[in-house]
């Protein structure tokens, strides 16, 4: 009975990770970070 009590838990915390990260407000902090590979910062080595 804990067991399935527990695991219904973890699949409620779950879904609310998942609708959290998909939810619209956090949407332009996931853009952000996806163009943050190709931004260059760093100025390169002197030569």
């Amino acid at each position: 009975m804990i067991m399935g009590i527990i695991t219904a838990l973890l699949i409620v915390l779950f879904l609310g990770i998942v609708a959290w990260a998909y939810s619209a407000r956090r949407s332009t902090d996931f853009e952000a970070a996806a163009s943050l590979p190709l931004t260059d910062d760093q100025p390169g080595p002197a030569r």
